[in-house]
């Protein structure tokens, strides 16, 4: 159970730090919406631009490819810049890339704005970790990352409600064009009330000299820690199912596969999104009050995960019953909340200057997973002729390996947190009030 002793250091929180805080997630928020937009409008690109299965998943593919490869510098840029102007870039980088989505007409120029997309989208949730961690008292850590994560999820609503209404009712270049007017309003309001932290709190200064020695030792240090490793492959092996249905392949499992209209699988996109914002509410306060639920929570999400994956996929006679996939989609739902447990296993093991990295190396994990999960389900589907029930079965061998990551790691990363929360109470008794 979490001390509700207060650290040396911590952040007083407040309203003041709720109002800073939420400017963060809504950039989250809109960057979710353009990471996601693709998820409704597959079989729209594949019109669009005449494109097969293979050629679909590398748009989902190269933007999580750049997202994935930018944590760790992401992360060392937060660590030394603060979040406004790492946060700053990074909505100027992803409202180009919609931008650019919207006006493209080739499949090349198309890549090339989903990829800036996902170097822009790779800036944003880091940054509202750091954030938090710099308004908020160490406690609230777990709840406040959930909450961000919920509240950020709800940009899929308006990609599984809004936008999918949208370019059914005005086409393609006005939907993606139009969303790109909310990257513009969160650039003007990061610009004129963003602040890195409160004031009175400012971090300790990062090394100005050797900067190339810095940046190794940075990395070294948050990669020795086994609860940033713990942390890194707990989010590798919960997060994946989900992304990978909701970015891309649950609408063309439900459509073609499924026999759904699209209204109809739609819904069940939303129903996922809105399962995450329940369950992460959850998760988020239970963690927060039981630090050892942290390990059963992420295990039993896998477990059933992969049990109402199966049985969807192989029910007898083919076709999946409607309760089937309505459970589905409420299990999936908890593949976000579950992933945030990643951050809560690095965030004790790294002191505040290098939380940045450490989350970085985390964040790697789920998005990692799901780049090579929707790769190799195009290139079955391709293969196999669109039998999603073979490519779909490429999530039990990344979770399997996911597993045996997280039960190697486990012992060593709860040993040393131990020693690090005895030592933080020690260090708080005897610092002067």
């Amino acid at each position: 159970m979490t001390s509700a002793i207060r650290l040396p250091g911590d952040p007083p929180g407040g309203r003041r730090a709720v109002a800073v805080w939420s400017l963060g997630v809504a950039v989250y928020f809109v960057a979710i919406t353009y990471r996601t937009s693709l998820g409704v409008a597959g079989l729209d690109a594949a019109d669009r631009f005449g494109i097969n299965a293979s050629a679909l998943s590398t748009f989902s593919i190269l933007q999580l490819l750049v997202y994935a490869g930018m944590q760790i510098p992401v992360g060392l840029l937060v660590d030394r810049l603060g979040t406004r102007k790492v946060l700053t870039l990074g909505i100027v980088l992803f409202t180009v890339g919609q931008l650019g989505f919207a006006l493209s007409h080739t499949y090349a120029t198309a890549l090339a704005s989903r990829a800036l997309l996902g170097c822009g989208d790779a800036m944003t949730f880091i940054s509202v970790l750091r954030l938090g961690s710099r308004w908020f008292p160490a406690r609230r850590g777990p709840l406040i990352g959930q909450i961000a994560a919920l509240i950020g999820m709800a940009g899929n609503l308006i990609s599984t409600i809004v936008l999918a209404r949208l370019l059914h009712d005005i086409g393609w270049t006005p939907t993606f064009a139009g969303s790109a007017v909310g990257g513009a309003v969160v650039l003007t309001l990061v610009l004129l009330f963003l602040k890195d932290h409160p004031e009175g709190y400012a971090p300790e200064p990062p090394p100005r000299h050797h900067a190339k020695g810095f940046v190794r030792r940075q990395i070294a240090a948050a990669w020795r820690e086994p609860g940033t490793r713990l942390g890194m492959w707990v989010h590798f092996t919960t997060q994946f199912p989900a992304m990978v249905f909701l970015l891309l392949w649950g609408m063309p499992f439900l459509v073609e596969a499924q026999g759904l209209s699209r209204a109809e699988a739609g819904e069940l996109l939303t129903l996922v999104v809105l399962s995450n914002m329940v369950i992460g509410l959850v998760y988020g306060q239970v963690i927060a009050r039981h630090h050892r639920a942290r390990m059963p929570l992420a295990l039993g999400t896998v477990a059933a995960t992969a049990l109402t994956w199966g049985a969807a996929l192989f029910w007898p006679g083919g076709h999946t019953p409607a309760w089937l996939l309505i459970t589905l989609c409420l299990v999936l739902g908890g593949c976000g909340p579950a992933s945030m447990i990643g951050f809560d296993f690095a965030r004790p093991a790294n002191p505040p200057e290098r939380l940045g990295t450490a989350s970085g190396i985390v964040n790697m994990g789920g998005f990692t997973a799901s780049m090579v999960t929707l790769l190799a389900i195009g290139v079955l589907l391709d293969l196999t002729g669109d039998r999603y029930g073979i490519a779909f079965a490429s999530v039990f061998v990344l979770e399997a390996f996911g597993i045996s990551q997280i039960l190697r790691l486990r012992g060593r990363a709860q040993r040393r947190e131990r020693e690090r929360v005895v030592a933080s109470r020690v260090e708080t008794v005897h610092v002067p009030a």
